[in-house]
């Protein structure tokens, strides 16, 4: 049986999740009876049905599943959470067959799904796709091992480096890259949890940090306002989207305006500054999040190695001057052509 076929449609289920699973993993699955697929599904929302579940019940003809392999992107879960362990209900089923893209290094499982499964008499076979399957739970993985949520650097620079003109005449962005590589920018801030920029971007720009020209989910709003200069009637304040302000200011000096989806964390701009964001992140158990602010701010993070991927748009606009674009030291790992725009992905080697 084609073991790659099958898991490379697991990998296709599984990005429908991605942005809705958190902070479960969003895995995909497949159940193939006779090489065909007789069942599907991936991770539903937090609090829902895992993949194989899902899967499982996709199957109309129960008495197939006894003949049946089912693909998994992840390893099994072995424990109880908001749902049964999933290793547990494919023995249940008799399952025979069982084929995994890769180890799950939660410690809750970490071999512990395949070790229940080898011991009901289940034929394993894992690391189909491994890699594959590893970049698609990037997010989960790292939480789980770095004990920080994925981050990824984000701008738009021109032909000649710059990210912005030193003045402008109005309140708002200036556009370096083109139309539809914004509305990617959109889809990616709906796969991500929560989205970070600094008091100059919004003072600047007054960005909303919402996904309009997509579907899914607005991402948390992270601002970086170490003397709270952000004024009360920008759009990040206007209560839509759970935001969080992180600044170095006491209590009684924190704005009047507050909301149930305004919430401040106080942290030493003087000390390690993306540590300690991190950390605070940590604490919302934000599993991923889009740095997005200027130069300024993504050298932060840059200069404290505390980054995991940089998607940075090329455009083909000249400034000849303003504020030059972050310096970085990553591995190129992909470039491509987005109508007039170039975009450039690192990876933080």
């Amino acid at each position: 049986m084609n073991h790659e076929k099958y898991i490379k449609r697991c990998l296709e289920l599984a990005e429908k999740g991605i942005g809705t699973a958190r902070p479960n993993p969003s895995v995909g699955a497949v159940v193939v009876y006779q090489d065909r697929i007789i069942g599907e599904g991936y991770t539903s929302a937090y609090g829902g049905n895992h993949a194989e579940v899902n899967a499982i019940d996709a199957v109309k003809n129960k008495e197939q599943l006894r003949e049946a392999t089912i693909y998994v992107t992840l390893e099994p879960c072995s424990h109880y959470g908001k749902t049964p362990p999933c290793a547990d209900l494919i023995v249940k089923n008799q399952i025979p067959n069982v084929v995994i893209g890769c180890i799950d290094t939660n410690s809750l499982v970490a071999g512990k799904g395949i070790e229940r499964l080898d011991k009901a008499g289940c034929n394993v076979t894992v690391g189909v796709l491994e890699n594959a399957c590893k970049e698609q739970h990037k997010r989960f993985f790292t939480v789980q091992n770095k004990k920080r949520p994925y981050i990824i650097l984000k701008w738009a620079e021109t032909n000649d480096g710059f990210v912005a003109p030193l003045t402008k005449d109005e309140q708002k962005p200036v556009w370096i890259s083109n139309q539809y590589s914004q509305q990617l920018v959109h889809k990616w801030r709906s796969e991500e949890h929560a989205i970070l920029i600094g008091t100059n971007t919004v003072i600047a720009d007054n960005p909303s940090l919402t996904v309009r020209s997509w579907t899914g989910n607005n991402p948390i709003r992270i601002v970086l306002d170490k003397s709270l200069r952000v004024p009360q009637d920008v759009n990040v304040f206007d209560g839509n989207v759970k935001t969080i302000v992180i600044t170095e200011e006491n209590k009684k000096n924190y704005h009047s305006k507050q909301s149930e989806t305004i919430s401040y964390e106080r942290i030493d701009f003087k000390k390690n500054i993306a540590q300690q964001v991190c950390e605070v992140l940590q604490k919302h158990n934000i599993q991923s999040v889009i740095v997005e602010g200027g130069t300024k701010t993504l050298q932060t993070f840059i200069d404290a190695e505390l980054w995991d991927e940089a998607r940075v748009f090329v455009g083909n606009s000249v400034f000849g001057s303003g504020v030059k674009a972050p310096e970085i030291k990553g591995k190129l790992i992909n470039k491509e052509s987005i109508d007039s725009d170039v975009l450039k992905i690192y990876i933080n080697d």
